[in-house]
């Protein structure tokens, strides 16, 4: 007589990542030394939940997938938490950083992601569904205008 035993199934309990990514920019780098060049990957991310949480992160690695791997981690531990009114920052802000200056303000409901490139890409990551933003400064480095938006959202508190 056989006994009827049932059959556990080994689960793998993986935790899903709550985060979306968006690589900002990817740039292959050199170090020139006296044996040659040594070349490395840098690459900058921003990672968020689109609930108010946003991060950015800048790193290097030997190949692709590991300078992205990098920059996803340092993205995560950079997190701010950016304070929304009716999907909407609640006040105009201003920052600075290098030579990026960036300029954000709120906007009536249903008007939409009025940004660019950098800005469109952190604030659809955090959530932002109505604001209207103009770069200020005459620069086109996407990380300095990456770090001027985080600081401005840092201002909003």
């Amino acid at each position: 007589m056989e006994k009827n035993t049932p059959k556990f199934e080994r689960r793998s309990f993986v935790k899903k990542d709550e985060f979306e990514s968006k690589l900002l920019d990817l740039a292959r780098v050199t170090r020139v030394t006296k044996g040659g060049k040594r070349l490395k990957f840098r690459a900058s991310v921003v990672v968020g939940d689109k609930k108010g949480k946003v991060g950015f992160g800048v790193s290097k690695g030997i190949d692709v997938a590991q300078a992205l791997d990098k920059a996803t981690r340092v993205a995560k531990k950079n997190m701010i938490t950016v304070p929304m009114k009716n999907d909407t920052i609640p006040f105009p802000v201003e920052a600075k950083f290098g030579a990026a200056r960036i300029m954000m303000k709120p906007q009536v409901q249903g008007r939409g992601l009025v940004a660019g490139g950098t800005v469109r890409a952190i604030c659809s990551l955090a959530g932002i569904k109505n604001i209207s933003s103009k770069k200020l400064g005459k620069t086109s480095n996407k990380i300095n205008n990456a770090k001027a938006v985080m600081k401005a959202l840092k201002c909003l508190k």
